[in-house]
């Protein structure tokens, strides 16, 4: 249950910070002159991939604040859907069917579930993703052998930050790191990236492990 935790911490810290909120003007770009809204060609061509992404079907490494390290399957089927399935032994699964994303605790044998915008999996399933509005790319920098691009929210760029990680020839979305208020990290790594695949649709329904039957909210 807690690498579970871990995973709801991750998305509870990204509740302030990607929240739909007042839209503002965009933000100067790390490196630019403060009153330049010109962005990065870098940043650009990570916006317009990540609008691109249709369907995707990825391995992941996710790993805790407190360094445990778990492996899974990832899958997304935008807007609005996407699974996060754990390897065995670990039953827990976290899944968005469009409206709302649900995590499952296989240990109390429970399921809790929210607005799909108000967690950080709003980002990257919002069907026009943009680096302005409500967050603000605080920082453009390459380290690791990967273009980052740091956001923050626009109105309260101290709530946390969320950092994108792309691999550039060719870019692909590579990994990610949400560092909530009090500094704890999350970090979630791809690999085994396969984009355009077709999936079946039954991946994006919760089902009661239970009961073996869809939940209410998706009949």
């Amino acid at each position: 249950m807690k690498h579970l935790f871990s995973f709801l911490a991750a998305l509870a810290a990204a509740v302030l910070l990607l929240a739909p909120l007042v839209i503002a003007p965009p933000a100067a770009f790390a490196g630019a002159n403060p009153a330049s809204t010109t962005r990065p060609p870098s940043v650009t061509k990570a916006e317009e991939y990540l609008r691109g992404l249709s369907t995707v079907k990825a391995r992941f490494l996710q790993t805790a604040p407190d360094g445990t390290q778990m492996l899974g399957t990832f899958y997304l089927d935008r807007p609005g859907k996407l699974r996060f399935e754990y390897d065995d032994p670990i039953k827990d699964f976290v899944v968005a069917d469009g409206l709302l994303i649900y995590f499952y605790d296989a240990q109390l044998g429970e399921q809790t579930n929210a607005p799909i915008g108000q967690t950080l999996a709003d980002f990257l399933l919002r069907r026009d993703i943009s680096f302005s509005g409500d967050v603000t790319v605080k920082k453009v920098s390459r380290g690791g052998g990967l273009l980052q691009i740091a956001l923050v929210q626009t109105a309260d760029p101290d709530a946390g930050s969320l950092t994108l990680g792309f691999e550039e020839n060719p870019i692909r979305l590579k990994k990610w790191r949400v560092v909530d208020s009090a500094g704890a990290i999350t970090e979630v790594e791809l690999f085994r990236v396969e984009t355009g695949p077709k999936l079946d649709g039954s991946l994006f329904v919760y089902i009661d492990p239970k009961r073996g039957a869809a939940d209410n909210f998706n009949r």
